[in-house]
């Protein structure tokens, strides 16, 4: 009787420690894999399925070793000693089955015998549903309350998303929160033309050194912006008159407020089909330009840098204030 009861007592912490392997995909998942003929999801499907069975026997046969231990044990040492002893037992028990190492091992052993365990469920399904669990401890899939920590665990996911995908799951979800004036050229790196400037060949190589391929064409000063340049429009030129910017120029002009976002930006590139925007404050007044290529660049969270850009952070060079744009013809200081 003591050897029977010490079978049964293994059996009792085995069955507390042990826990039925649930399906690591969700709903969705599995469904998608199945439609791409993915071989291994056919074993997560099954632990899907078979799920609250596994669960409701785990439980029937806890509840069938808990009564024959407590037989055992009561039949050998009597009422008063035997109660003793199976309340400390169940006690010592539930301590055990948390242990770490039991835990790990009494999850081994039901590994190891998993396949066998869900085939025999399936072939006798109809029978064995009597024995589902009504409430088993399923762990559902996590739901995503904000942005912040759905890039919390796109960050995590590194075994999955590359940490270019990362990165580009972290900055489209925060694009709409990047406004025109952090990603702008500020006012006094903008590069201009006036409009009664003669397009020559000294005027061409001054824009070609600049490595950019459109500029705004002021009137009198930077808060007066009347068209844009483009080089290639100086390049198709096949006359040899004299041509000022003004005349060569294109409109009209588009503008866009400094407080306005990264994402209405873009749509407005792409509903305008222009490549440049003029920045503007809420007085109207010029505090930079906005490109296509700054907008995409807050988008993909990286530099589009090429051969003919100086500077990697232009917000550096206006802190030195290389232009006059700030200071109009005008001017006075006081």
């Amino acid at each position: 009787m003591v050897l029977l009861a010490a079978i049964l007592y293994i059996c009792l912490v085995w069955c507390l420690s042990v826990a039925p392997r649930q399906s690591q995909y969700s709903a969705f998942e599995r469904t998608r894999r199945l439609e791409a003929q993915d071989i291994a999801i056919a074993h997560e499907i099954r632990r899907a399925e078979t799920y609250d069975v596994v669960a409701g026997m785990l439980r029937l046969a806890g509840l069938l070793v808990t009564v024959g231990f407590s037989w055992t044990v009561l039949a050998e040492f009597g009422w008063a000693i035997g109660t003793i002893a199976v309340v400390a037992g169940i006690l010592a028990g539930l301590i055990l089955s948390r242990v770490a190492p039991v835990r790990r091992l009494a999850q081994r052993l039901y590994d190891r015998y998993e396949v066998a365990l869900l085939g025999f469920i399936e072939q006798h399904r109809g029978v064995l549903q009597i024995v589902r669990a009504v409430n088993p401890q399923r762990v559902e899939a996590p739901q995503v309350a904000s942005k912040e920590e759905f890039i919390h665990i796109s960050d995590s996911l590194i075994t999955i998303l590359t940490k270019d995908e990362r990165r580009l799951v972290r900055q489209g979800l925060s694009f709409s929160e990047v406004k025109v004036g952090d990603i702008m050229t500020p006012r006094s790196v903008m590069e201009s033309v006036k409009k009664d400037d003669i397009i020559g060949p000294l005027l061409l190589d001054e824009l070609h050194k600049t490595g950019h391929s459109r500029f705004p064409v002021i009137d009198k000063d930077i808060d007066h912006v009347i068209g844009i340049l483009h080089i290639r429009n100086l390049l198709q030129l096949q006359d040899k008159k004299t041509h000022e910017a003004s005349s060569v120029m294109t409109k009209p002009v588009h503008y866009v407020n400094e407080v306005q976002t990264a994402n209405h930006a873009l749509a407005a590139f792409l509903r305008t089909h222009c490549h440049l925007m003029i920045a503007v404050n809420e007085y109207r007044e010029t505090v930079g330009i906005l490109t296509l290529e700054d907008t995409i660049e807050s988008l993909l969270g990286r530099k589009i840098i090429d051969e003919f850009d100086a500077h990697e952070d232009l917000r550096a060079v206006a802190a030195r204030n290389p232009r006059h744009n700030n200071q109009p013809p005008q001017h006075t200081d006081v």
